[in-house]
C-alpha cells in the first residue's frame, strides 16, 4: 500500500469507502437525544403555560424525564423548558459546549425530581440520559462556531419576541381567574412590566398572580441572561484570508489558475482556506449559518485536489458544519463526489465565449448589432484597460461610482465576486468603462463616466467578468456595449476567452421551450418564469444567450437532499441576498442627483451582477 505527498493511501480500500466511513455522518445518539430536549422542552413550556395540562395525564408522564419538575413552579418548568429548547440544536450538532451544558442540567434536574417530587423514576430517568451523554461524550467534540457582537443582539429580538409572545399566552391562559375584562393593550403591557419583574394592570383570583408574575419574569431573566452572555463571551471572528495565505493561492493560481474560471474569487478576504498536507492545492469556503460552503473548484494541482478536501472535510467534522460546494465544475464534481461520498446536482451553466470566435456579423447577432451601434451614435465611447493602467485617481472615481450605482446596502456575491475593484494586487483584472461628455456630466461628480464593467484573470489568457454597474441616467444598452468592447480589445490584451454570467437552470430553460417538450419540463420551465419575476433566472440566460457563448456546467455538492435547503438558505446569505444585519439607517447620495437603485440584476445565489437590457 502507497502513500502520495498528501497522505492519501491507495491499495485494498477504494478511496471513496475510506473517506466516506471518515468523513462526517449523522450519529443517532446526538440526534435522540437533540430530539428528546426539543420534546422534553415543548412539555415543559406547556406545563408552565397551561394550568390544564398540569394536571392532565400527559404531563404525569412526562414530568419524570428530565427538567420537568411538576408542582415546583410553573415559571421553573417554563425556564427549564427553555434552556432545553436551546440546547436541543446544538446537541444534534455535536456542540461540546451544549453537552456541558446538558451534564449540568441533567444532575440538578434529578436532585429536584428527589427533592420536590420524591421521585425515584425520575432520578433514575435522569441519571439512565446523564450516563448516556458521558458514554458516548466522544461524540459530541464540535468546536464553536465562528461568532461576533451580533449575535447578542438577534438573540435580544428573537428571545424578547418570544417572551412578548409566550408572555400573550400566559396572560391569557387562566379565563376564570382575571379580574374583569382586560384590554389586549393591558395584557401586552402586564406583559412587558412581568418580563421586567413588576406587577401590570391585569389582575386575578387565587394565587395566580404569583404564576403569572414569576412566569414573566423568569422570562425575562432568560432573555437577558442569555443576551448578556452573548454579548460578552470572548469573540470568535469569522475566517479571514491572511497575507500569508492569499500568497500562497496566489503562487498557485499562477501554476493552475486557467483550469477554473472561478478560481481568482478564491482570493476574497473574507473567506477562510485550508491546505492539502503538500501546499499544492486549497479550498476556500466561508462558514454561514452552519453551512461550510466552498465555491467553485479546488485550487491548485489537481492531483493534490484530494488532500485539500480531505482537510476541508475534517474541518466541516470538527465543527459539525454542514459541507457544501456551490458552482464547481464537472471535474471539480467527480473529484468532490468520488473522495467525499457527497452528492451532485447540477445548478446551471456558465456562459463562456471564445474570442476568436466572436463577431458582429450575422442574423443572430443582429440584435446586439443594433443596440451598440445606435449607443454609439449617442456620443458614447468606451476604453477597456488594465488595472494597473488606470491612474489612481481614476481608479478612486471608479470605486466610488460603483459603490453608489450599486443600490444596495450589502455587496453582493460570494462564489462569483471578488468585492473589490482596482486593488494594486489585482493590476492584472481588466476595467472596461464607458464615456458621455454632456451637459449634465459637469453636474455629475464621477464627470462623463457612465458605466463600468469589471473582469478578473482566468489564467494567463482569460478574464472572467465580476461584476456591472451604470449611472441610472445613462441610456439602456450599457452592459451590451462594454462586453463587446471587452471581446473586441480581448486580443489587444492577450486574452482568447471571456466566462460571463452564470445562468441557473439554463438547461431547463432551453430544453423547455423546445418543440416536443414533455408536460412535466414545460411545468418546471414555468415555474423558473415565474420565479423570474424576482430572481430574472430567465432574463439573465437569454441576455447571456445573445452573444453565442458555449454552455459549461456547474453543480452544488451537498451530503443529504435534506441538507439543501439549508444550503440554499446558506448560499444566499453568503451572496447577500438574504442579510441578517441591521440596515443602514441611511445611505450615502451623490453630490447633484438623488441615489437609487442601480440598474442590475439580482439573480439567485451563485450568479454574478448583471443588467439583462
Amino acid at each position: 500500500m502507497s502513500v502520495t505527498q498528501d497522505g492519501d493511501k491507495s491499495g485494498s480500500v477504494p478511496s471513496r469507502v475510506r473517506r466516506a466511513l471518515r468523513g462526517p455522518r449523522p450519529e443517532k445518539v446526538p440526534s435522540l437525544v437533540g430530539t428528546a430536549c426539543t420534546v422534553i422542552g415543548l412539555i415543559d413550556i406547556a406545563a408552565g403555560v397551561f394550568p390544564r395540562f398540569r394536571a392532565s395525564r400527559m404531563h404525569a408522564i412526562a414530568e419524570v424525564l428530565p427538567g420537568t419538575l411538576g408542582p415546583l413552579s410553573a415559571a421553573l418548568s417554563l425556564s427549564v423548558g427553555v434552556l432545553l429548547l436551546l440546547l436541543a440544536h446544538g446537541l444534534k450538532r455535536h456542540k461540546r459546549r451544549a453537552w456541558r451544558a446538558a451534564v449540568i442540567l441533567l444532575p440538578v434536574g434529578a436532585v429536584a425530581q428527589f427533592v420536590y417530587r420524591h421521585s425515584v423514576i425520575g432520578v433514575l430517568f435522569s441519571l439512565l440520559l446523564l450516563a448516556l451523554l458521558l458514554r458516548h461524550r466522544g461524540e459530541f467534540a464540535a468546536l464553536p462556531d465562528p461568532r461576533s457582537r451580533w449575535k447578542a443582539l438577534a438573540n435580544f429580538v428573537l428571545m424578547g419576541a418570544g417572551s412578548l409572545a409566550l408572555g400573550l399566552v400566559i396572560v391569557s391562559a387562566h379565563p376564570g381567574r382575571v379580574i374583569g375584562s382586560p384590554s389586549l393593550s393591558d395584557r401586552l403591557e402586564h406583559v412587558l412590566y412581568g418580563l421586567f419583574g413588576v406587577e401590570g394592570p391585569v389582575g386575578y383570583r387565587g394565587g395566580v398572580d404569583w404564576t403569572v408574575g414569576y412566569s414573566l419574569g423568569a422570562l425575562g431573566l432568560l432573555t437577558a441572561i442569555t443576551t448578556i452572555y452573548l454579548a460578552f463571551r470572548p469573540e470568535h471572528p469569522v475566517a479571514r484570508l491572511t497575507e500569508d495565505d492569499e500568497t500562497r493561492l496566489r503562487a498557485l493560481l499562477a501554476k493552475h489558475g486557467g483550469r477554473d474560471s472561478l478560481g481568482h474569487f478564491a482570493l476574497r478576504r473574507d473567506k477562510g482556506v485550508v491546505f492539502s498536507p503538500s501546499g499544492k492545492a486549497a479550498v476556500c469556503y466561508r462558514v454561514v449559518s452552519g453551512v461550510m460552503l466552498a465555491s467553485g473548484d479546488p485550487i491548485g494541482d489537481v492531483e493534490a485536489w484530494p488532500g485539500a478536501i480531505e482537510r476541508f472535510m475534517d474541518e466541516a467534522k470538527a465543527h459539525s458544519w454542514t459541507p457544501a460546494v456551490m458552482g464547481c465544475s464537472e471535474t471539480g464534481g467527480e473529484v468532490w463526489t468520488r473522495e467525499t461520498g457527497l452528492d451532485a446536482l447540477e445548478l446551471g451553466d456558465e456562459a463562456v465565449v471564445d474570442v476568436a470566435d466572436f463577431s458582429l456579423t450575422g442574423r443572430a447577432m443582429r440584435n446586439v448589432r443594433q443596440m451598440v451601434k445606435r449607443i454609439e451614435r449617442n456620443g458614447y465611447t468606451t476604453r477597456v484597460r488594465r488595472a494597473r493602467d488606470l491612474p489612481e485617481d481614476e481608479l478612486e472615481a471608479i470605486r466610488r461610482a460603483a459603490a453608489d450605482w450599486r443600490g444596495t446596502d450589502t455587496e453582493r456575491g460570494f462564489s462569483m465576486a471578488l468585492g473589490r475593484i482596482g486593488d494594486a494586487a489585482d493590476g492584472d483584472a481588466v476595467i472596461a468603462t464607458a464615456h458621455k461628455a454632456d451637459a449634465e456630466s459637469g453636474a455629475s461628480p464621477y464627470g462623463d463616466l457612465k458605466a463600468i464593467i469589471h473582469f478578473v484573470p482566468w489564467g494567463m489568457d482569460g478574464m472572467s467578468l465580476e461584476l456591472m454597474r451604470r449611472d441610472r441616467s445613462a441610456d439602456p444598452g450599457m452592459n451590451e456595449l462594454l462586453i463587446v468592447a471587452a471581446l473586441q480589445a480581448a486580443p489587444r490584451l492577450g486574452i482568447t476567452r471571456v466566462s460571463l454570467n452564470f445562468a441557473m437552470f439554463r438547461s431547463a430553460l432551453a430544453r423547455g421551450e423546445k418543440l416536443g417538450a414533455g408536460p412535466v419540463l414545460r411545468v418546471w420551465r414555468g415555474l423558473l418564469v415565474f420565479l423570474s419575476r424576482w430572481f430574472q433566472i430567465e432574463s439573465l440566460y437569454k441576455f447571456n444567450a445573445k452573444f453565442q457563448p458555449h454552455w459549461e456546467p456547474r453543480f452544488v455538492v451537498y451530503r443529504s437532499t435534506r441538507d439543501l435547503p439549508r444550503i440554499g438558505f446558506a448560499a444566499m446569505q453568503a451572496e447577500g441576498f438574504v442579510t441578517l444585519a441591521p440596515p443602514r439607517p441611511f445611505r450615502r447620495r451623490s453630490a447633484g442627483r438623488t441615489a437609487r437603485p442601480c440598474a442590475h440584476i439580482t439573480p439567485p445565489a451563485g450568479e454574478r451582477e448583471v443588467r439583462a437590457a
